[in-house]
């Protein structure tokens, strides 16, 4: 049986991850409060994010604020866009 969680994004029961995505704190209360269908979101967004504003990984700074921008798209805060970006037509 697949195991679900209340997701912080979504607002509702969903799949959630397989295991932690991070090591520590932060990792586990994603595990626990966020859905692989949210998580799956995340990653798409934080590649438009990476791309459109030239994020360095190996920079702290620029992981700060992807951090900082992946805490306000699971809480539903006003998070950062990627400007310009118009999604491919379904």
């Amino acid at each position: 049986m697949t195991r679900t969680v209340m997701c912080r994004k979504y607002k509702e029961q969903l799949p959630a991850l397989e295991r932690p995505p991070y090591p520590g704190a932060k990792g586990q209360d994603i595990y626990e409060n966020v859905s692989a269908k949210a998580w799956a979101d995340w990653q798409k967004h934080q590649t438009l994010l990476i791309n459109e504003k030239r994020l360095n990984m190996m920079n702290a700074e620029d992981r700060k604020y992807l951090q900082g921008e992946m805490d306000k798209f699971f809480s539903g805060e006003d998070y950062a866009k990627a400007e310009g970006y118009v999604p491919p037509a379904q």
